[in-house]
């Protein structure tokens, strides 16, 4: 799976990000929209991650959905 195919079927992930990711509001999903920089800056926020932490961790997340 490529990140395309996540930002193609956006409206599906939003619910397994909003599990992984209780922070991430609705609002904060729409405005992604399935745009990975935007997803780690949102991370970053929330979480108080660095670039690093938030890419990491969508890595993790990312290959357990393949």
């Amino acid at each position: 799976m490529d990140w395309d195919r996540i930002a193609g079927n956006w409206k599906q992930m939003t619910g397994k990000l909003k599990e992984q990711w209780g922070k991430l509001t609705d609002d904060d999903l729409q405005q992604i929209a399935g745009n990975r920089e935007q997803l780690e800056g949102k991370i970053q926020e929330r979480y108080g991650y660095t670039k690093d932490q938030a890419r990491q961790e969508i890595d993790n997340w990312f290959n357990r959905q393949a």
